[in-house]
């Protein structure tokens, strides 16, 4: 196994990990009092752990955390806010749609590392504790609904109310 190639790669991993958790907090916070901000408030503890565990499995390996690499997470992530989404001082219905879209990516790719990390755990023993099938799952059951959350957001941000207005459409209360 190239052990160099797994450090870089599980180091972009918890780059991304580290701003996912970012967005969702801040995307959580604007949303709380819909369906969005909802389920979010359930998925962010899960999101900590995937990144808890991630960092483990990274001791496990004996792959160190990249200090630039985590310093990038949170400059991208303050970078991110600087998004146009068509109004200047406050949340705007694209900025929800943009931001679930960014989550499901980030959802996307937790999936693929952890079906990855299960491939390599069936040849290193120092994995075998870590239930890599049972995070991808939960993962994919996350993109599933944010996916949902992200497809109501669309009709939204593009509703004839919200854009005549300026004002958000409201979101639907089933998730």
């Amino acid at each position: 196994m190239n052990v160099k190639r797994l450090g870089i790669y599980l180091n972009d991993h918890l780059l991304g990990s580290t701003v996912g958790v970012d967005l969702a907090k801040r995307t959580e916070r604007e949303n709380r009092s819909n369906p969005v901000g909802q389920y979010l408030s359930t998925m962010i503890p899960l999101l900590e752990q995937d990144r808890a565990t991630l960092r483990t499995v990274m001791a496990a390996l004996e792959v160190r955390v990249d200090p630039l690499k985590m310093g990038g997470a949170w400059l991208t992530e303050k970078i991110s806010r600087l998004k146009l989404n068509g109004s200047l001082l406050r949340y705007s219905p694209l900025s929800r749609l943009v931001e679930l879209e960014g989550l499901c990516v980030g959802s996307h790719g937790r999936v693929s590392l952890w079906r990855s990390l299960e491939r390599i755990a069936a040849k290193d023993p120092r994995l075998a504790r870590f239930d890599f099938g049972f995070l991808a799952e939960r993962a994919d059951g996350q993109l599933e609904t944010l996916q949902t959350l992200r497809l109501r957001a669309t009709d939204a941000a593009f509703s004839d109310a919200s854009v005549e207005t300026g004002e958000q459409a409201p979101v639907p209360t089933e998730a």
